[in-house]
């Protein structure tokens, strides 16, 4: 599973999970599975990842696919 729109995000950002595991004061397993969509992540992580990539954090939390899905979509 993957979200999507935070992975995007994320990479529009120029960054890496762990460069943005830095920012946000978390390990970066911790940011892989949240990105992964197997964690869900506070509140107030919601909050410094919208303010950090510049998007609402409805559209980070949205798109959790598998990854079959997201790769047979962008081909």
């Amino acid at each position: 599973m993957v979200r999507l729109n935070l992975h995007n995000a994320r990479k529009s950002f120029g960054k890496t999970q762990r460069e943005m595991s830095k920012l946000l004061g978390i390990s970066e397993v911790y940011y892989r599975k949240i990105e992964a969509g197997a964690r869900t992540g506070k509140y107030e992580l919601w909050v410094k990842l919208a303010t950090l990539l510049d998007t609402p954090q409805d559209i980070l939390r949205e798109d959790v696919k598998s990854v079959t899905e997201g790769e047979a979509k962008t081909k």
